[in-house]
């Protein structure tokens, strides 16, 4: 079967879509991911068919505009729509045109749900089958506030399916312009919010986490499949430098700081703050700067500064890891088995730093807003020296390592796609 993948976002969107391209290239299926044009050497070192998308992600990010949105503009619901509007005008419609043309000599289409609105667009219009594939919860549920919902707080299950609704209206209100624009081109009829919302609750779901983490729950259709993590194994032919094996040799197990694509518009101040929160706390540093730039002209001799490695091997060599809470970030923390201190910007990320503190695993997550070097030095000293909180951290460790989330997906999708191990249980478009 010929599938096509399409995903856009930070590389914690793009690389659970590279894991199961693999896994389903395994399965002996023919996989093409197609992705912003700026992740191509990522599917490559993995050995993934990749087609670009126009569109430069992290230069998206690193823009004044996305800069902005990262500090605040995801805060307010409201606020994040034109933010969001602002930010993906120029490259939307580019990669929704390539998505379609990369689909058209597919037999199935598996979509972030995210997208869900532009993948149905393309499966309406070629009547292929499709599958969403989402890192974070995206219906509604009684069960616990939506991700990117101001309040990550239990307030009943009234208030958090409502606002999980609400969520998926401001989702919708991101893209709603693009998505009947795109639909028009295609020759469709115009969406509307409640088709949107139906066409995502009727289509079946890979839900990328750990089902221990977030169990299903019980008002989600059972076509929505919690299949554990889907992790990426470091490279077979990857090393570390030796100035970093040096480094990680000469004293205890530093700690870990790094933002992913997340560093707001002033990226040596946010690096300075992590120097000084190591210092305070007295803790080695390690400084992953990664696409957020975190910036710093100097370091002391405790603290390493990398620009990247694998944090699956990374993280299991750490102390403790500080990040901002990205879906990707936050699963490799609790696979590595060590205290996760988050520091959210915006999003779905407060969402994973509550879900971190209410499982013991690392102290409360520090809002960007409020995030000082004191805070911070607490945060990581709690992390190092709460006995109790490290112990559950290794023991959630070994279970999230034990799951098999990629054969679980691959098997999801393959039968919802009507492979071999059943009969077709996907659908080409909900009108």
């Amino acid at each position: 079967m010929k599938i096509t993948v399409f995903a856009a976002g930070s590389r914690g969107d793009i690389q659970p879509c590279v894991v199961v391209s693999k896994g389903l290239q395994q399965a002996g299926d023919q996989v093409r991911l197609a992705a912003p044009e700026d992740f191509a050497a990522f599917a490559q070192e993995h050995a993934v068919d990749f087609t670009p998308l126009r569109g430069d992600v992290q230069q998206i990010m690193a823009s004044d505009t996305g800069r902005r949105f990262m500090e605040s503009g995801g805060a307010n619901p409201l606020r994040s729509i034109r933010a969001v509007r602002k930010m993906i005008a120029p490259v939307i419609m580019q990669m929704a045109e390539d998505a379609y043309a990369a689909c058209r000599d597919a037999d199935a289409l598996l979509c972030l749900g995210v997208f869900s609105a532009f993948g149905h667009a393309i499966a309406e219009a070629l009547r292929l089958p499709i599958v969403h594939i989402e890192p974070t919860p995206l219906l509604p549920t009684r069960a616990f506030p939506a991700p990117s919902w101001p309040i990550q707080r239990n307030l009943g299950g009234v208030h958090n399916y409502l606002s999980g609704v609400a969520m998926l209206r401001a989702l919708w209100l991101w893209y709603s312009p693009f998505v009947n624009e795109f639909r028009k081109r295609l020759g469709l009829s115009p969406y509307r919010a409640a088709d949107f919302h139906r066409a995502l609750r009727a289509t079946p779901m890979v839900s990328a986490y750990s089902p221990r983490l977030i169990p299903h729950p019980v008002d989600w259709p059972a076509h929505i499949h919690v299949t554990g993590y889907l992790f990426l194994d470091t490279a077979a032919d990857w090393q570390p430098s030796p100035a970093l094996e040096t480094f990680l040799a000469a004293g205890a197990p530093p700690v870990c700081i790094g933002f992913g694509s997340m560093a707001g518009r002033h990226p040596e101040a946010l690096a300075r703050l992590a120097l000084d929160a190591l210092s305070m706390s007295g803790q080695r540093g390690l400084l992953l700067t990664g696409w957020g730039g975190l910036r710093t002209a100097s370091t002391a001799g405790n603290v390493f500064v990398v620009d990247s490695a694998p944090h699956s091997w990374l993280f299991p060599r750490m102390a403790a890891v500080v990040h901002h809470g990205g879906a990707g970030a936050t699963a490799e923390g609790v696979r590595a088995g060590v205290p996760t201190v988050v520091a959210p910007f915006v999003l779905d990320q407060p969402f994973w730093g509550a879900r971190i503190h209410a499982l013991g695993l690392g102290p409360a997550p520090i809002p960007q807003k409020k995030l000082t070097a004191e805070r911070l030095a607490d945060a990581i000293t709690t992390a190092i020296t709460d006995h109790e909180m490290r112990q559950r951290a290794r023991a959630w460790g070994e279970i999230v390592r034990a799951e098999q989330g990629v054969h679980n997906a691959v098997e999801v999708i393959r039968r919802c796609f009507g492979g071999p191990d059943g009969a077709q249980e996907g659908r080409s478009h909900e009108a």
